[in-house]
């Protein structure tokens, strides 16, 4: 009797539900997309000026993505993974 206490007592609890973690995951992709998205764009010369690291995408895109990323992974956590 007292065995299947202690087994029903060290069955692991997962704070969150395989949805919260699906919603993490495309979070954590949105957010390196956009990081990979602004790298680049500099020049091999200091004394070249180059305009592409003004771009539409590393300007307006790339951040965009980021905090759409952000916006996910808050809302993966305050997801409740119980409710039906």
């Amino acid at each position: 009797m007292g065995e299947q206490k202690q087994k029903e007592a060290k069955k692991a609890v997962f704070i969150f539900g395989k949805k919260n973690y699906k919603f993490m995951f495309i979070g954590l992709a949105c957010i390196a997309l956009g990081f990979i998205l602004m790298s680049g764009g500099g020049s091999d010369d200091p004394n070249v000026f180059n305009p592409e690291i003004f771009s539409w995408r590393r300007i307006r895109l790339a951040p965009m993505l980021v905090l759409l990323g952000f916006g996910i992974e808050i809302y993966a956590i305050l997801l409740n993974p119980d409710k039906k």
